[in-house]
């Protein structure tokens, strides 16, 4: 009998190793299906309760030349904050806007373009820009310009969970507006960085601000590595659409340098320039 044994212990050692194997397959099979069942209900209570437009940085995917981007928030969810990143339209429309963080010779040239073509823009202003330039402030009033509010200190607002702590940013800004223009400042709010949550839309709506974001931008706001006039143009005649709420930088000579070509080529293509108070839903 023993050496029965002796003979059979290789085949029992493969059957015992082999029902080891699929025990640990089945455990696999059920850690899987827990795991999946977790994943699938922590999406299910992200979806009752946070919007897509909860957080994050802004960002588009162009998908189709002439069209409209994909945003990570859609039209709709951006509408239960009084916030915009473009028109949802198909009239061939511009709003252009500019975010000023300071100034470097640039803004005069930019402003001149403008005024030669007759278009209105709106320039998102932080503190140290507006203290340091009023007469630059002063002159994109007088030309039909909107300004509006970058925050004071151009913080990441997203990461701020106290209301008085986020109204103070704007409330600063709008009191310097106030002592350098003697006007009010436009309840326009451009979140720094392009970052925000659901927490910082809704405390900006709260305020009675409108937030706006960008449906195309490029990298022009490194001073030392500017795009040439061709890598401009690729991105801001290859991207334009109807409804574009278009971000520029005046601290960019790129900008400065095109603007007056870039406004002709952007009205050759049938576009005309509109307002963001002119939005409507």
């Amino acid at each position: 009998m023993s050496q029965i044994i002796r003979k059979r212990r290789p085949a029992l050692r493969k059957l015992f190793v082999a029902g080891l194997n699929q025990k640990a397959a089945v455990a696999c099979v059920f850690a899987a299906a827990f795991l999946l069942g977790r994943a699938a209900a922590m999406v299910r209570t992200m979806t009752l309760t946070q919007p897509a437009a909860a957080e994050g940085n802004w960002g588009l995917s162009f998908q189709q030349e002439g069209r409209p981007p994909v945003a990570n928030a859609s039209y709709e969810e951006l509408a239960r904050y009084d916030a915009w990143y473009a028109a949802d339209t198909e009239e061939k429309i511009i709003y252009l806007t500019f975010d000023c963080g300071y100034e470097n010779g640039n803004t005069p040239a930019i402003l001149e373009a403008l005024q030669k073509h007759g278009v209105p823009a709106t320039f998102f202003v932080v503190g140290n820009f507006l203290a340091d330039n009023p007469e630059l402030v002063r002159q994109m009033l007088a030309q039909g310009h909107t300004v509006g509010n970058h925050s004071f200190h151009h913080p990441d607002m997203s990461q701020m969970s106290d209301p008085a702590a986020f109204e103070k940013e704007l409330k600063d800004l709008e009191d310097l507006f106030r002592e350098t223009t003697g006007q009010e400042m436009a309840r326009y709010f451009r979140p720094p960085q392009g970052k925000y949550s659901e927490s910082s839309l809704r405390m900006a709506q709260q305020l009675g601000y409108q937030t706006f974001f960008w449906s195309l931008a490029y990298v022009d706001w490194y001073a030392d590595r500017q795009p040439t006039k061709e890598e401009a143009f690729e991105k801001l005649l290859g991207r334009i659409h109807p409804g574009a709420i278009v971000l520029l930088h005046n601290t960019s000579s790129t900008n400065a340098a095109i603007l007056d070509e870039l406004l002709t080529r952007w009205e050759e293509m049938g576009y005309t320039f509109g307002r963001l108070g002119d939005l409507k839903r």
